[in-house]
């Protein structure tokens, strides 16, 4: 299990050192753009799904780690350390952007920009579409081969497009505290921690609707 928390560990720092990095470096050029922010966050987790996939599973978050065990692809002994390597990886990638950018090092934090409840509803939904095809494509039984990372990346630059400015966007309670601890904001940041394990909860209970996760077509994750 060791290699698998340190690829946990590596993937999470990856995915927000690159995303987080990219909004601290637009709020200092004003060049990279809503859009390129959304395409960086999607392309660096498509990258770590197929260097990292085979050893971890690639979740690289708390709500696909909780979704993955809720279904019963992942075993329960195993769900507190791959949290607590996320979270460790997210601080660990938060430090180095603080270092490296300073105060624009905030523009990470993910913060409401409407009301509360519509960001929560939209981290909600945002993350249900991104569990289900997580599960869809990378752990059913009948899944394509090698395309699960294209999907989950896609997956998550649309929905950082749509809902980026709105909620900020973060799927992912990982993401989200890492930055939140280096810059000591917390208010509203129990928006992102409740609403995306609840909406990891909703996608596999639309699996399970379907009848999927009760005919035992998800693989188990190693």
């Amino acid at each position: 299990m060791r290699e698998a928390l340190v690829a946990e560990f590596i993937g999470t720092f990856f995915l927000v050192f690159a995303g987080t990095g990219a909004l601290a470096v637009d709020a200092l050029t004003h060049t990279v753009t809503h859009v390129g922010v959304s395409l960086v966050f999607g392309l660096v987790v498509a990258a770590l799904v197929y260097a990292l996939g085979h050893v971890s599973g690639a979740h690289f978050n708390p709500a696909v780690t909780l979704g993955f065990w809720v279904a019963r692809a992942f075993p329960g002994e195993r769900v507190a350390w791959y949290v607590i390597s996320q979270i460790l990886g997210a601080i660990a990638a938060s430090i180095l952007i603080r270092l490296m950018f300073g105060s624009a090092a905030s523009a990470g934090v993910t913060l409401p920009a409407s009301s509360v409840s519509t960001s929560f509803v939209l981290e909600l939904a945002m993350t249900s579409l991104l569990v289900i095809v997580v599960m869809g494509s990378a752990v059913h039984g009948r899944a394509t081969k090698g395309f699960a990372g294209i999907a989950i990346g896609s997956a998550i630059a649309l929905d950082a497009i749509f809902g980026g400015p709105i909620s900020g966007a973060s799927m992912n309670p990982a993401r989200s505290l890492g930055p939140a601890c280096i810059a000591g904001i917390w208010h509203d940041q129990w928006i992102y921690v409740v609403a995306p394990l609840a909406g990891a909860l909703l996608a596999v209970a639309v699996y399970r609707i379907l009848g999927d996760a009760d005919r035992g077509v998800v693989r188990p994750v190693q």
